[in-house]
């Protein structure tokens, strides 16, 4: 299987792991040609907060694409992407994380997705965290995890 498209997965979390989700992304999408979709997801009052802290008025007509492509996280990956010369296309939702990466996965016709996590205790390692598995049970594609060092 070709891979032609990779969703990156980022949400409020993944400040701290941007380097090793980009790192993993542009190992994987440099070699195949693939373009990167950089989905941003929101929870909803985390979409009004970083609207507010955009100075974006709530009556102003933009879409969680546009609000997506002016975040700080976004930009830093879409930069450290373009240097590496990879298409790189910002897609923004609102709602439930997990919800949201699937349908997204789904509308871009993603061959892969990748999320990030937090290391977990001994007995959690188990399991991981509920937003990723739902990602990786649901998603149309299969899905890499990316634990934070």
């Amino acid at each position: 299987m070709a891979l032609e498209t990779v969703l990156l997965a980022l949400g409020s979390g993944d400040k701290q792991r941007k380097e090793a989700l980009t790192e993993t992304v542009a190992d994987i999408a440099g070699p195949a040609g693939a373009t990167v979709v950089l989905a941003h997801v929101f929870g909803e009052d985390e979409y009004a907060d970083v609207r507010e802290k955009l100075d974006i008025a709530m009556n102003a007509e933009v879409t969680a694409d546009d609000v997506a492509e002016r975040y700080s996280t976004v930009r830093d990956v879409r930069s450290t992407l373009d240097e590496a010369g990879i298409d790189v296309v910002v897609r923004g939702g609102v709602g439930d994380y997990g919800d949201r990466v699937v349908e997204i996965a789904g509308e871009e016709d993603a061959d892969l997705v990748v999320v990030g996590g937090r290391s977990r205790s001994p007995t959690g390692k188990a399991v991981f965290g509920s937003t990723a598995q739902s990602v990786m049970l649901n998603a149309p594609c299969p899905v890499t995890f990316v634990r934070a060092a």
